[in-house]
Formats: structure tokens, sequence, C-alpha cells
């Protein structure tokens, strides 16, 4: 028993070490499209998870692409978008055709795309678009020369005939997986894809998926009670044997024998002595998780007083700094400074929700770039494209942001360049507004850096780099992000997204 134990346990820390590698392997756009919760904030989630499709395509990380696009697609129908879900499915059809792989490999690659539109051609319960679908997913698997494809191909022809109410043909396709993997003696597996089936249907309401699932998984289960058994005793048998030869082998030597006892003495001492050693290295480490709780809460409230700490001192300092000469460059930059702590500091201290009003969108956008006209180089173009509709946003805040980015642009834009305003309607409550530029662009490295606050000393005549801090809390307060669009390389784009 102490053996099996020490097994499963090392059989568990191996798993763990290579979900943390696989999860390595993801990049940081697709681990914060994985930490979204779609419950709550399922746009956002989208729209990471189209950024790390635009991120992987650029890098060449086809297959990681694909199933990020896969994802974002369920999101889409989800919200019953299904013209933006046909449309991310067809860039990614295209993505793999354009990519420098063999045929196998584009028809491994092209199966998870195609059965995402099975998938959401029976939802829409249109059985003829689903079975030429079905058709395509068997030519793929086929191409693919992959098992592990050509067995969800089963499972997914099962799925749709027991959706369409074709029983007969779905036992046919899951007697045929069954039969395959009971074969292999993967009782365990066919298990598992039973009761997958069996939840799917009762997710989907198919009464019929669950009734045929059901039906069939205990007329297996009593078919192969026997065989397990079957196998079962003849491993037994096959132990049993080999003990006796084992013993027989040692029943001449007395001393043989007081070796094995005695070795078996060792080694329960040392799985003992492991046991013990693992309980403290366990209790060690609930003991140092509970501190480092605490540490972090701590540390969450001392951050939360020096922040108050700092915006008093502010405050304190700027009816003596209103009193010097602001010509001073050097005076300016103070007041300027002080201002825009106690603006971060407000926000973050900000806990009742932003109040919205509706708002014409076109003569909006308009507005805001007639403000900063007069500070463009010679020769750069202004544009706006937003359509004649009206949005419930937050004036105050909205403003702020986009004519913060507007003002770098200008600053940034060199002459006879091109500034942007674009605004667009995402879906029911998700609006969008993106700012770009034809500059140089911001470093790579350094685009995550551009949103935190007190990341290095600066002088502050020439800026004290809370500008965007302030404009990322001001998005977050209104339910939404402010990000640098990865997938724009022709200068710099800033997209805004915001949740009614």
């Amino acid at each position: 028993m102490n053996t099996k134990l020490i097994i499963i346990l090392m059989n568990l820390l191996f798993c763990c070490a290579t979900v943390s590698a696989q999860d390595d392997q993801k990049s940081d756009l697709q681990k914060r499209a994985e930490a979204v919760d779609p419950t709550q904030n399922i746009a956002s989630a989208r729209s990471l998870f189209i950024h790390a499709f635009n991120d992987y395509y650029n890098k060449g990380q086809i297959a990681q692409g694909v199933e990020c696009a896969v994802k974002a697609t369920a999101l889409y129908y989800k919200e019953n978008y299904y013209k933006e879900a046909f449309d991310l499915l067809r860039r990614a059809d295209e993505v793999v055709n354009a990519a420098s792989l063999s045929s196998s490999e584009k028809a491994a690659l092209h199966y998870p795309v195609t059965k995402e539109r099975l998938q959401m051609y029976i939802k829409l319960r249109k059985s003829d678009s689903a079975k030429d679908q079905l058709n395509i997913l068997e030519n793929l698997a086929s191409q693919s020369g992959q098992e592990s494809v050509k067995n969800d191909l089963l499972y997914t022809k099962a799925i749709y005939y027991y959706t369409f109410g074709m029983n007969a043909q779905g036992n046919a396709v899951f007697k045929e997986m069954a039969d395959k993997l009971t074969a292999q003696k993967d009782y365990d597996k066919v298990d598992e894809v039973y009761k997958t089936l069996i939840a799917n249907g009762r997710r989907s309401n198919n009464a019929n998926m669950v009734a045929q699932s059901y039906s069939n998984y205990i007329a297996w289960k009593d078919s192969t009670n026997a065989l397990k058994h079957a196998d079962e005793i003849k491993a037994l048998k096959e132990q049993i044997a080999s003990q006796k030869a084992t013993i027989d082998d040692k029943d001449s030597s007395l001393t043989a024998r007081q070796l094995i006892i005695i070795g078996l003495g060792i080694l329960a001492a040392a799985l003992a002595a492991a046991l013990a050693v693992g309980a403290v290295i366990l209790l060690r480490f609930i003991l140092l998780t509970r501190k480092q709780k605490k540490t972090i809460t701590l540390a969450d409230e001392s951050n939360a007083l020096k922040a108050k700490f700092i915006s008093n001192i502010s405050a304190q300092l700027e009816p003596t700094l209103i009193k010097l000469d602001k010509s001073v460059p050097e005076v300016q930059a103070l007041l300027d400074f002080s201002e825009h702590i106690q603006t971060l500091s407000e926000l973050e201290n900000r806990t009742e929700p932003v109040d919205v009003e509706e708002t014409q969108m076109q003569s909006f956008c308009k507005d805001l770039i007639e403000q900063v006209r007069d500070k463009v180089k010679a020769g750069v173009n202004l544009t706006v494209n937003a359509p004649n509709l009206s949005a419930n946003i937050n004036r105050e805040y909205v403003s702020h942001i986009l004519l913060h980015l507007l003002t770098n642009a200008a600053e940034y834009t060199p002459a006879n360049g091109t500034i942007s305003l674009e605004f667009k309607k995402r879906g029911p409550h998700a609006y969008q507004f993106l700012v770009s530029d034809t500059g140089e662009g911001i470093p790579v490295e350094k685009r995550d850096d551009v949103f935190k606050p007190f990341l290095e000393i600066r002088d502050l005549t020439t800026g004290d780099g809370l500008g965007l801090p302030i404009c990322k809390k001001m998005a977050q307060k209104m339910n939404g992000d402010l990000d640098i669009d990865p997938a724009f390389t022709k200068g710099t784009r800033f997209t805004l997204d915001l949740h009614a």
C-alpha cells in the first residue's frame, strides 16, 4: 500500500510539472485571456483570445494561434454573434492554408476549426450544413494520420447523429469507438467518453442523446465487466505464479529468506521515514503559505496607507506650490505632478460605479480631434471614423483618456504622418475606441511598463509618467481596459474597450 501511495504521488508531481511546462509555452496574452472569467467579462476574454491569435500568427506559431481562435469563436456564438464567429474561423483556415506546413499538419489544424463550425451548425439545428462539415471532418481526420484525431471524429459523429435523432447511426459509431478502445483494454477511457457524452447531452438539454448514451453505457458496462474480471484473474494468477516461483527458488536457502525479510524491513522503515519527511515538508509548506498570505495582506494594507500618505503630502504641498511662479517650468512640473498623484490616489480608492450619459459618438470624436489639431506637426493628417450612433459612456473619463492619447500621438507623429480616432460597437453593450498614429512606436519590451506608475526617477519637466497609468485606471473603473494593440506594426495603436 505504501509503495502504491509513493507511485501515485510521483505521478501527481509529474502531471503538475507537465502542466507547468505547457503553461510556460503559452504567451502572456493567452494566459491573460484564460485568467478572465467569461461569465463576468466575456467580451474582454474574447478580445484577449483574438489578440493572442494575431500575436501567435505574427510569430509563426500557427497551432497555438488556431487554439486561441477556436476559443474566441466559442465566446462569440455563446452570445449569438454567429457572423463574427464564422468570420474568425474563416480567417483561421486562411492562416493555416498560408503556413509552410505539410498536408497532414494542415489537416490536423483545420480539424478543430471545422469541428467548431460543426458545433455552431448543430446549435443552430441546421442538419444539412452540419452534415457537410462532418464530411469535411472525415477527410481531415484521414489526411492527418493521427489516431487521436480519428478517435475524436467518432465521438463527434456520435454527437451529430444523436442530436438530430439518428439513433441507429449514433449507436453504430459509438459502438465502433467503444469496441476500438475496449480491444486496447482502455476501459477507463471508454468509461470517461460515455460519461462525457451523457454530460454533454444534459448540458444541451438533448434528452434523446442522454437516453441513448446512458442505455449504451449500461450495455457496455455489463459486457466489459466479465472481460475486466477475466483480466484481473489472469493478472492475479500470473502474479501468484511469479511469487510461487520466487518462493520455490528461495526455499532452498534459509539465509536468502532471512535477507528478504531484512530487506523488506529496511524498505518499510525507509517508506515510513519518507512519509514522515513528507509530512514535515507538507506542514512547513502550509505554515509558509499562511505566513505568505498574511504578508500579502499586510503589504496590501501598507500600499493603501502609502497611497493615502502620498496623496496627503501632495494635497498639503499644493497651497504652497500655487503661490510660486507658474511660469517657471520646474514649478509647473511640480504642480502637474501633485495633481496627477491626487488623481491617481482618488482613482485607486474609488469604489462607487461611474455615471454614464448618452453621447452622440460622431460629433464627440470630431470635437476631440479638433482639440489637438493645433498641436500636430506640418502635414499630419487627422482622421475620424465613427458611425452616426449614440452610446452610454462617462464623458469625463473617456474624454480625458482619448485627449491624452491624441496629445501623445501629436507629439510623437512626424510631419506628413497620420493620426486617427475610431469608434466601433463590438456588441449590445460593448464599445471600443482606437487611437492610431504612424510614429516610431513603443518598443515591445516597454509596452507593459508604460501603464505602471513610479517605475523610474524622472525629470518632471519632461513628464512624470503618470498619464497612461491614470488612463488605465480610469478605463478599469468604467468596467473596461486600455491596452496596446500588438498586431498593429505601422506605429502605435491604443485600444480602449468599454462594457456598459
